[in-house]
């Protein structure tokens, strides 16, 4: 594994890679979801730490994307494996179709 030279907190890359902030923290939200090594926890001293990711993560997180959503069917599979909150399903869902 090379050394990690940066990393980009979760809110950057979602912006990097046009995908909706509340799916990426529901994914990233269980380490399981990625491989290790690839999302790490960055603490600035406040109470909650800062989700980030290796070039490795984001370009996981891509594939994963990219792969659920070669179906309807696969992404509504996806969004109810990966996000607990039904709600945030439902919002997930309207902002994908708008």
């Amino acid at each position: 594994m090379a050394t990690i030279t940066h990393v980009f907190t979760i809110d950057h890359v979602s912006q990097m890679i046009g995908e909706d902030l509340e799916l990426l923290q529901a994914i990233v939200s269980n380490d399981d979801n990625l491989s290790s090594g690839s999302m790490i926890s960055v603490h600035d001293g406040k109470e909650k730490a800062i989700t980030a990711l290796t070039d490795d993560g984001i370009d996981e997180l891509t594939q994963m994307l990219t792969h659920a959503r070669r179906s309807a069917e696969k992404w509504s599979d996806f969004l109810d494996d990966f996000v607990s909150d039904p709600d945030s399903i439902a919002r997930i869902k309207a902002r994908s179709s708008a």
